[in-house]
């Protein structure tokens, strides 16, 4: 566990924060630092055809160490990390056999309460990478890196049998960008895994449907004193749009399969307001249904307001769900279920309540489903990571290179 540490310690010092504003792809120059780092890596144990593309996605070959024919399978990460709180400075902290309580992040207030966060108590005796209270940790998805980088060096030393394998990190996976130039043939995988889960054993192959939308509310602005039957607030009429949103069919109230609309941003004045949404449902017809819910909004509130004013809804696709791409090859799920099995890993098979760039790559025609990472409460300084689970992790992904070994031919 010590080179496994080595590492996530040394990517998670790299920055690589994504920018959703930029037009770039990488979209922060940290993404081309540890996308370098990592091809440096990758040649040095041995890897062949090597490659970092013009759009930071760095990808290579580990050898086959058999004379069979074998499948070629694939491991993905990505090197960015979320926008949604600061990754500057990122200063980790290891607490080795973890007693239970409150973890003091830094030497300030904040703490790591197992009240909060009641995973923890199941993570009694485990190393854990904690923030310092300030920054999130990165282990969405560097965690994963390790795993893979580590997973490849066992491989390299050890005298497991596998055939070819291919790595690649991706930039930009947080912001909906991860895969717009992945080279699926290029990387030339029969198929792939993502390393970018969370709690032990969890293993996914289907994910949201998702799109966002935005609402555009033209009003008309005059004094408040003569605004008796002239004004229309564009305001008000954005309220009353959120209003008749479902309101028990928004994140806080949802779980499992359920669907949602969250609105994410709102601003504006009494001449123009703007709702943001995202739209999520694991189901297509539902997911369609819950596009038409928010055009049949604006229509009912068109039809009272004045000609010059209207509510406008634009909705573009995000992703898709990848259960339609991976579950007519049943042989890549058994064989993950199997290598969790074989490791001492009761498979926790859910459903994603968000996106990777499994389901992008899946739908390109490279089955892609979701593997375990052991990192925690990401996107916040509440994040954090059992070095034992990312072991486990790595004891997963070579089990799964000499499972692939074994179909031969």
């Amino acid at each position: 566990m010590d080179q496994l540490l080595e590492r996530f310690l040394s990517y998670v010092a790299v920055e690589t924060q994504a920018k959703p504003q930029a037009r770039q792809v990488p979209s922060s120059e940290g993404q081309w630092t540890l996308a370098r780092k990592l091809q440096e890596e990758l040649i040095a144990l041995g890897f062949v055809d090597v490659s970092l593309s013009d759009h930071c996605c760095v990808m290579g070959t580990l050898p086959a160490n058999v004379d069979w024919p074998t499948p070629v399978i694939g491991f993905i990460s990505h090197m960015d990390t979320s926008p949604d709180f600061t990754a500057k400075n990122v200063n980790p902290q290891i607490i080795e056999n973890y007693r239970g309580g409150d973890i003091a992040l830094g030497t300030g207030e904040e703490v790591l309460s197992p009240v909060m966060f009641p995973i923890l108590h199941k993570l009694i005796g485990h190393t854990l990478i904690t923030t310092d209270g300030k920054t999130l940790l990165g282990a969405d998805d560097k965690a994963g890196i390790a795993e893979i980088m580590t997973a490849m060096a066992r491989l390299v030393e050890g005298d497991i049998p596998h055939g070819a394998i291919r790595v690649a990190f991706t930039p930009d996976e947080e912001i909906g960008r991860g895969t717009s130039h992945f080279d699926v043939e290029g990387f030339a995988a029969d198929w792939a895994y993502t390393i970018d889960g969370s709690d032990l054993g969890e293993f996914e192959y289907e994910n949201f449907n998702a799109a966002s939308a935005v609402v555009k509310v033209v009003g008309n602005n005059v004094h408040p004193g003569s605004a008796k039957g002239v004004m229309v607030n564009a305001l008000d009429v954005a309220t009353a749009f959120h209003a008749e949103v479902p309101s028990q069919e928004r994140p806080q109230f949802t779980d499992g399969y359920e669907g949602f609309y969250h609105l994410h941003q709102m601003k504006g004045t009494v001449e123009h307001a703007e709702l943001q949404y995202i739209i999520r449902d694991f189901d297509t017809e539902a997911f369609e249904q819950r596009k038409q819910v928010l055009t049949a909004i604006a229509e009912r509130l068109n039809a009272g307001l004045h000609k010059d004013c209207s509510v406008t809804v634009e909705i573009s696709n995000s992703y898709r769900n990848m259960r339609e791409k991976v579950e007519p090859h049943p042989h890549i799920i058994e064989l993950a279920l199997q290598a969790m099995r074989d490791c001492g890993i009761e498979p926790k098979v859910k459903p994603i309540r968000g996106g990777t760039d499994g389901s992008a790559l899946s739908w390109k025609g490279l089955p892609c489903p979701n593997i375990f990472t052991g990192g925690y409460n990401y996107h916040g300084k509440h994040e954090f990571a059992s070095l034992n689970i990312m072991a486990q992790s790595v004891e997963v992904i070579v089990r799964l290179a000499a499972l692939a070994a074994e179909k031969k031919g």
